[in-house]
């Protein structure tokens, strides 16, 4: 068994679709989160679950052209179509897999979960012309009984009718007292799958409740005690009956340590912006500018961004150093009827022995300097460009 330097074990190697991942080089395709199952330890957030939404990573989107344009904004070179339950949007899936193909070429490595619940050999053989790797959840997570797992395993054969062994996977959600049972399933299937991907058991909004019940919780409170040494042991099971599969045990943090941070550091940014060693973006910001203070940026220089999704302007230190020195009066100073002249030499500055240019009227210093702030703010590259830090720098 070998610990990856993304914090995750696996033996054999890693299935093609975790390659990408563990890069941050997928595109995550939320396809809906309305499922044909009901799985206890679904970790959808109340806002995704049982919710018909598409997203393309954070963005809220349904046209071609809005994933598109979220695939070169991430540089993904890749995607994972997720839900839900993709079979029930069959046409909608492979509408996206479709265009991504014909956009970056059969190169575009795709890969879907599905539950196989609504698995037939003609919905896998629609899926395989766009898809290059399929991974199943098991009915059997739910319930553990001989027919559940006998109809499982029939409907994960189908696969060999339309791909290779090695990209047709399943996928377990790593509880753990479940592993006996997890590793029965494993041996009965090993014929028609080429890999296994164990996720650490995580705690959720949805799943709250029941998982605080029955399980103890890690330090830091949102993975479940035992999940990651369950995994470990399936793992060497497998391995000690050389049940020749690739077995990847993914743990949280890969996901947050590794996966997300790889995927933020790949993501386009503004301009002026400066990327932080965890992957989020640090910009010096006006927020939302009147047109006089627009008018009066413009006449320092043209390094700064008018962002209009945020209404604010973005500004290169040059420019905010060039804004502060010449800004540099306190508001106590100012009296808001106090009219001053606007140079290159005294911008905004409030002072009474400064005459005023043929070039700029008059104009009350309130006007001016009463609304604006330079900020620094630190937020995610991403769509929705949360922030996560601002503080004031004048």
């Amino acid at each position: 068994m070998k610990k990856t330097k993304y914090d995750s074990y696996n033996i054999n190697g890693l299935p093609e679709g975790c390659k990408y991942c563990v890069k941050g080089k997928k595109l995550v395709i939320f396809i809906s989160g309305i499922c044909s199952r009901n799985c206890w330890y679904c970790s959808l957030s109340e806002k995704r679950k049982n919710k018909d939404i598409i997203l393309f990573n954070e963005r809220q989107a349904n046209s071609i052209k809005e994933m598109i344009k979220e695939v070169k904004e991430s540089k993904a070179t890749s995607a994972g179509i997720t839900g839900g339950d993709p079979l029930l949007f069959l046409s909608r899936t492979i509408k996206y897999a479709k265009a991504l193909k014909q956009t970056f070429g059969k190169k575009f490595h795709i890969h879907i979960y599905l539950p196989t619940k609504l698995v037939t050999k003609e919905r896998l053989s629609k899926l395989s012309k766009y898809l290059d790797e399929v991974r199943f959840n098991p009915e059997y997570t739910i319930n553990q009984s001989d027919k559940a797992m006998k109809s499982d395993i029939e409907k994960i054969k189908l696969a060999q009718l339309f791909w290779k062994k090695q990209n047709i996977g399943i996928e377990l959600p790593m509880i753990p007292n479940q592993k006996e049972n997890f590793l029965r399933f494993i041996e009965k299937s090993k014929d028609y799958i080429g890999f296994v991907n164990l996720n650490e058991f995580e705690l959720s909004e949805t799943n709250c409740n029941k998982v605080t019940k029955e399980y103890k919780l890690n330090q830091g409170g949102y993975t479940i005690k035992d999940s990651i040494k369950s995994g470990l042991w399936l793992i060497n099971e497998i391995k000690r009956r050389n049940i020749r599969l690739k077995v990847h045990l993914c743990t949280a943090k890969l996901k947050n340590d590794h996966q997300f941070k790889n995927r933020l550091n790949l993501h386009n940014i503004l301009p002026y912006g400066k990327k932080t060693k965890d992957g989020t973006v640090k910009y010096l910001v006006i927020n939302n500018p009147n047109k006089k203070i627009i008018q009066n940026i413009k006449k320092l220089n043209n390094q700064y961004f008018l962002d209009k999704k945020k209404d604010r302007i973005l500004i290169s230190n040059k420019l905010a150093n060039k804004i502060i020195k010449k800004l540099n009066i306190k508001k106590t100073m100012c009296h808001p009827n106090l009219k001053v002249g606007v140079c290159d030499k005294h911008l905004f500055l409030g002072c009474s022995e400064i005459k005023a240019p043929k070039k700029y009227p008059l104009t009350k210093v309130s006007d001016l300097i009463s609304d604006i702030k330079i900020l620094l703010i630190e937020e995610f590259p991403t769509y929705d460009r949360i922030e996560v830090e601002t503080q004031e720098i004048n």
